[in-house]
């Protein structure tokens, strides 16, 4: 189930807000783009970043991961594509590229995998671009 509650409440919150002479600030839709191919930086580590993902079963629950190399790497669970830039209807999993110390703080750089038909994409900027692996 995606979360949309957010798209729900947004439109409501706004009248009420206008009703009493607020103004409320809202973020726009998303517009990643997806290219067809990896040829930024970063899209070698991606492919071994999910080999290794691939190994481990591409965990579904979120949480850090025990890496081969004594690290750590996040599962960061269900990608929802609530903006359809990847193809809309498929289920989506999310994975960190860079292992680190357990508990460390997290980068922008990611995979994405669609749990449908096994396609995956590096996303070096947190889901502004996508690249396909």
């Amino acid at each position: 189930m995606r979360h949309r509650w957010t798209k729900r409440v947004t439109l409501p919150l706004t009248a009420l807000a206008m009703m009493f002479g607020l103004a409320l600030v809202s973020t726009p839709a998303a517009n990643a783009t997806v290219h067809g191919s990896c040829t930024v930086s970063g899209c070698s580590a991606a492919s071994s970043a999910d080999s290794t993902w691939q190994s481990l079963g591409y965990p579904s629950k979120r949480g850090w991961v025990d890496w081969p190399n004594g690290q750590c790497s996040y599962a960061g669970g269900t990608y929802y594509n609530d903006d359809n830039q990847l193809p809309a209807g498929d289920s989506f999993q999310e994975f960190d590229v860079y292992p680190r110390a357990c508990g460390a703080h997290r980068d922008a750089a990611r995979i994405v995998v669609d749990m449908d038909n096994g396609e995956v994409w590096f996303t070096p900027d947190h889901y502004s671009n996508f690249y396909q692996l």
